[in-house]
């Protein structure tokens, strides 16, 4: 098991020198908020993220403009990483994915897509907000053409080329009021008898989702995940099929 201090080290060497795009990156994003590299076992491996450094402060702040009346504000809940994504990591597992066309929405910090990507697939990592987007490329810069990173809001935008044989989500459904753009999105991109994986830490309004969803026609199976690190709060992986 490496330490922090290790991980930091072997982190810093496996990854190139940063290129000039990398740098700009790294500059647009410093002049948004505060930023780190923060080393993350992922598919089985020390992998180093761009990470918010102050997701809280981030919402406190997000809080204050919108109290004060300002427009347009989004709540900057990406900037955290969620459990759920561990569990969806871990789930992978067993799948092969080498090769595969894989789309992960509402990335966040991208730790879904980057664990099929860390697996062999080709993915395409999806958010509805511009910030993340930043540090998603940073982290996933050393994996060249095997990740693309993309705009894409639900209901709104459509990626354009072939659709996915494997779709992710991680904790994308705790907004009853996104449900139905969430929906549109998976049908727009799911290619024919694809899968989608969605993950979350057992909310109650999951449980809501779940009766909705088949409604709308998916085929539903419910999967309990147990992290070595809380087994007592398992996360939940929602497979749906057309």
């Amino acid at each position: 098991m490496q330490t922090l201090d290790q991980a930091n080290r072997s982190a810093a060497e496996d990854s190139p020198p940063s290129s000039h795009r990398q740098l700009r990156l790294e500059q647009r994003a410093s002049q948004r908020f505060r930023w780190h590299w923060a080393p993350q076992r992922i598919a089985g491996r020390v992998w180093r993220v761009a990470t918010a450094s102050d997701p809280d402060g981030m919402l406190v702040e997000a809080c204050r403009r919108q109290d004060a009346g300002e427009q347009g504000v989004i709540d900057p809940f990406w900037a955290t990483v969620w459990r759920a994504a561990a569990g969806l990591d871990q789930f992978l597992e067993a799948y092969e994915l080498e090769n595969r066309r894989v789309l992960e929405l509402g990335c966040g910090t991208g730790r879904a897509g980057l664990a099929a990507a860390l697996r062999g697939a080709d993915v395409v990592l999806t958010d509805g907000v511009s910030d993340p987007l930043l540090l998603v490329q940073l982290t996933v810069a050393p994996l060249g053409r095997r990740c693309h990173v993309r705009r894409l809001r639900f209901g709104i935008d459509r990626l354009s080329g072939e659709p996915f044989p494997l779709i992710l989500g991680s904790d994308v459904t705790y907004l009853r009021q996104l449900w139905p753009e969430l929906d549109a999105c998976l049908k727009t991109h799911l290619a024919p008898g694809g899968e989608v994986l969605l993950s979350d830490p057992y909310r109650l309004i999951a449980n809501e989702f779940r009766e909705w969803i088949v409604g709308q026609g998916w085929r539903y199976e419910e999967h309990a995940v147990q992290l070595a690190d809380d087994p007592e709060h398992p996360i939940r992986v929602m497979r749906l099929r057309r």
